[in-house]
């Protein structure tokens, strides 16, 4: 049974419909998107957009609307009879409950037809409505399924409620609001999905170069072309500190960096020494004391990039922050240990004189 009732029934799949649903997707997919990345490479300004662009979308989207709004509210919608098929209170704490009608609309003008449609009714009126009970309805001329209950029509229309009789349409003649379609549904989802991908793509170096920091610093040796260091060297403690693009993991920087605080041939004992990614520290044993130490140039620096990559890789620090390498003999033997700390503690290894793994300490 067709319902001739208005214009065609507005569809999902129009141009217009179409390009709205794939602006909410593609808003949908950037700011969630921003607020992921935002998070991972802890951007403010990003994190925060996340937030206000659906705002701004939703209040664009609510005044875009607003001319059609108007239009539709300056049609005025239809009146007709109504008899109530069956009737079911679907929830509500309340005074006013949601109650899910089955009506059959018999407009003046057209043939009756079958509506479903969920309606707030006062717990005190609701008694007044019951199965083949006839009501006042109201809908816009081209929406026939949008019907709403009057709950004080005019006496004119009370009037015709107390007279009237009606039969039910049959099943087939149910309208009901067009379904959104695969069409539209993919066209969402191709917006979501590319708004994501915009997001990831313009912030991909700060993604990368978060994975690069999260790496062991042996597997991202900076490159050592540039020469630039600082060396501090006094008779208690020397220093020696690389510029931006070097690591005392790189070949032969330790090597050479001991060797300008020992001045060559120069075999002066140490107490501790510690490595970093760029800042070397050493500590010398006072002249002319036998307390215990260390020739700095006897370290197996050969062995500290595997114990950097152990420590960084096997210890449970899955984001390490920072690290670094300790030597001392202040008593017994000489000891190396690894420390490593990062979001879930701290870790370390130790090893002996020849780089060797003697004791691990897992993060905890």
């Amino acid at each position: 049974m067709t319902i001739a009732t208005g214009p065609p029934l507005p569809t999902h799949h129009t141009p217009v419909a179409l390009a709205r649903g794939f602006l909410t997707g593609g808003v949908v997919g950037t700011a969630l998107a921003a607020l992921v990345v935002g998070g991972i490479v802890e951007s403010v300004p990003l994190f925060v957009s996340g937030l206000v662009l659906p705002a701004v979308h939703g209040l664009l989207f609510f005044l875009a609307g607003m001319p059609r709004r108007a239009r539709e509210a300056a049609v005025a919608p239809r009146t007709a009879l109504a008899m109530i098929e069956s009737l079911e209170a679907v929830g509500g704490e309340s005074s006013d409950i949601p109650v899910r009608f089955d009506l059959t609309v018999a407009p003046d003008d057209g043939p009756a037809y079958r509506v479903e449609i969920t309606q707030d009714i006062n717990l005190v009126d609701l008694s007044d409505y019951r199965p083949r009970g006839v009501v006042v309805v109201q809908y816009p001329p081209d929406l026939p399924w949008r019907v709403r209950i009057v709950k004080r029509p005019t006496p004119e229309w009370e009037g015709r409620v107390a007279s009237a009789r009606l039969d039910s349409a049959p099943g087939t003649a149910r309208v009901a609001a067009p379904p959104e379609g695969c069409v539209f549904g993919f066209v969402v989802l191709l917006g979501l999905l590319l708004g994501a991908v915009v997001v990831v793509l313009l912030f991909r170096a700060d993604l990368v170069g978060r994975d690069d920091t999260a790496k062991s610093p042996s597997a991202a040796r900076p490159s050592a072309s540039s020469t630039s260091s600082t060396t501090v060297v006094s008779s208690a403690s020397g220093t020696v500190a690389l510029g931006p693009d070097r690591s005392f993991l790189g070949k032969g920087e330790l090597d050479r960096a001991v060797g300008s605080l020992t001045r060559g041939g120069d075999a002066r004992a140490a107490l501790t020494a510690v490595v970093r990614e760029r800042l070397l520290s050493v500590v010398f044993s006072p002249t002319g004391t036998q307390t215990p130490g260390f020739d700095p140039r006897a370290l197996p620096y050969d062995r500290f990039p595997a114990l950097v990559e152990e420590a960084t890789t096997t210890l449970g620090v899955h984001f390490p922050r920072t690290w670094q390498i300790i030597a001392d003999r202040l008593t017994g033997s000489l000891t190396i240990r690894v420390v490593v700390t990062g979001a879930e503690g701290m870790a370390s290894l130790e090893a002996n004189g020849q780089g060797k793994v003697v004791r691990r300490a897992p993060a905890r």
